[in-house]
């Protein structure tokens, strides 16, 4: 007799078709304001808004295709992004020192605290005519006002961030005899960096919020100056390209970022 040897049928399962977690919550990131564009456009060929004010998405796109060609969008975005990028310099890079030494420091704490608390309350618009004062209304100005709005979250999250990590580190650390700059390197800087990207996310979005304001005063260029611009001489359409670029640049900004997150801080990326 003739042993049959029965193959085991293939087994198939939805799981293996579905997307992993992280590629479901990328297409969610991008299809949530796409699926918000769709309803803005049907809304807009539906009448059921006013198209002066709210023009269809269509028009504004139009629009934008037209300042692509004519090469304004780009001239007005790359003076956005290059006061955006220096103003990340010069006030983010202090504040990741400084948040990670007061966490370190309860003296440097007690002295710095009474300070952050008293300005950071502040509106930064309220002190946009100081700094145009102290600055004039060229570029330093403009990057100054992006420098302060990023300053301030990053330097909280980065002291919070420090102050969470358990002291047994820190023990650890001190009885290996470790310096005070591989404290600083190995200890507080990676154990702080879940709380660090969270800064950096909203100071980023801070500075795109302030580089418009900072745009529409004294300035020839930017995308705050475009739309100011547009307003003046009623172009609704441009208006709305401005803050769709800037919404499109936010966008872009917190999915990067998140993607270095998870490189950075793959536990909090897993939860």
């Amino acid at each position: 007799m003739t042993d049959i040897v029965q193959k085991p049928a293939r087994s198939w399962s939805l799981s293996s078709f579905s997307l992993s977690r992280g590629n479901m919550e990328r297409v969610m990131n991008i299809a949530s304001p796409l699926f918000l564009l769709l309803l803005w456009e049907i809304a807009a060929r539906l009448g059921w808004i006013d198209v002066r004010f709210f023009p269809a998405p269509s028009k504004i796109f139009q629009t934008m295709l037209q300042l692509i060609e004519n090469g304004q969008l780009w001239v007005h975005t790359k003076a956005s992004m290059y006061r955006l990028f220096w103003g990340f310099l010069w006030g983010g890079v202090p504040a990741l020192l400084l948040g990670i030494s007061m966490g370190l420091s309860r003296t440097l704490r007690a002295i710095m605290d009474p300070l952050v608390s008293a300005t950071y309350p502040i509106p930064k618009s309220a002190i946009l005519p100081l700094i145009l004062l102290i600055f004039g209304l060229g570029e330093p100005s403009k990057v100054v006002m992006v420098a302060i709005g990023l300053f301030y979250p990053i330097l909280i999250n980065t002291m919070a961030g420090v102050l969470e990590i358990q002291k047994i580190y820190f023990d650890v650390s001190k009885n290996f005899g470790a310096s005070k700059l591989q404290v600083f390197t190995t200890v507080a800087l990676p154990g702080a960096m879940p709380l660090i990207m969270t800064g950096v996310k909203l100071g980023v979005g801070m500075g795109l919020i302030l580089i418009s304001l900072a745009e529409m005063v004294g300035a020839k260029s930017g995308l705050g100056f475009m739309m100011w611009n547009a307003w003046e001489i009623l172009s609704v359409e441009t208006m709305y390209v401005g803050l769709i670029v800037i919404a499109a640049l936010g966008i872009t900004f917190t999915l990067i970022l998140t993607e270095i997150e998870r490189f950075l801080v793959p536990w909090k990326a897993s939860r």
